[in-house]
């Protein structure tokens, strides 16, 4: 199992209290520079029926779950699945026949999720405790890989491409919607933990994601949709521009 570090705790630390308060990742707007709230990234024909509770605590950038372009009978696993919203969606496309699974590694956070679940009577979602840097899931068993807004968040995000490449089935495919940057943050800003917790310090160059994820052995690798960064409202002067991205890639057969 990876290291538990000090960029761990202070993400546990933040995202546990947003779990118990229901505040979003980065104060009055989401990670985007948006209004937080699930509105704001998601179609809303695809909130229908989902509570407050479920939708309120959306803490991403965009939604994976469009992207990744799921069929029923599929296998689902989120990264940093949070209170579930994005478990939930892909449970109704993928339908009975298919199963999702949701990682996170805040027990808060599970257990909104699993309280979420049974409010919500969905029986094809689990919710595993664990770090993406080391999932606990099986080699080569599930479909597609998702993530909403996490992996900018990972220490080492080489690991968490090399992790959701090993779970993944071949031919199998990952959807991602993240923060990235043009150019690089400071060695000084890197050690921000409260603002590597918030979605933006440990974002890296687009570039160099998908290097790591062309290290780890993806392929078809895009980055699509890109939001205008002078959207996003910088730290301040000097700083690399920061935005969210769709990004897709497979694992070839």
């Amino acid at each position: 199992m990876t290291q538990f570090t000090e960029v761990h705790a202070a993400i546990r630390q933040r995202y546990g209290a947003i779990a118990e308060q229901r505040s979003s990742c980065c104060g009055p707007t989401d990670c985007c520079g948006e209004t937080s709230g699930a509105t704001s990234l998601y179609n809303t024909t695809l909130l229908e029926e989902l509570p407050a509770d479920v939708t309120d605590l959306s803490l991403g950038c965009g939604d994976p779950v469009t992207i990744a372009g799921l069929s029923a009978g599929e296998r689902v696993l989120d990264l940093g699945s949070g209170g579930g919203i994005d478990c939930f969606l892909a449970a109704r496309q993928v339908g009975p026949t298919g199963h999702v699974i949701g990682v996170d590694m805040t027990p808060a956070m599970l257990s909104k999720a699993n309280a979420n679940k049974a409010r919500l009577g969905v029986e094809n979602v689990e919710f595993r405790e664990g770090q993406i840097e080391a999932l606990p899931v099986e080699d080569e068993s599930v479909d597609v890989v998702m993530s909403n807004c996490v992996i900018n968040l990972a220490p080492d995000k080489l690991a968490v491409f090399r992790e959701a490449f090993r779970v993944l089935r071949p031919g199998g495919r990952i959807a991602i919607s993240d923060i990235v940057t043009e150019g690089e943050f400071s060695d000084e800003l890197r050690a921000d933990l409260s603002r590597w917790a918030e979605c933006v310090t440990g974002a890296i160059d687009v570039n160099t994601y998908v290097a790591l994820m062309r290290q780890a052995g993806f392929t078809e690798i895009t980055v699509t949709d890109k939001r205008s960064a002078e959207e996003i409202v910088p730290i301040q002067p000097g700083m690399p521009r920061v935005y969210s991205a769709r990004i897709t890639a497979v694992k070839s057969k």
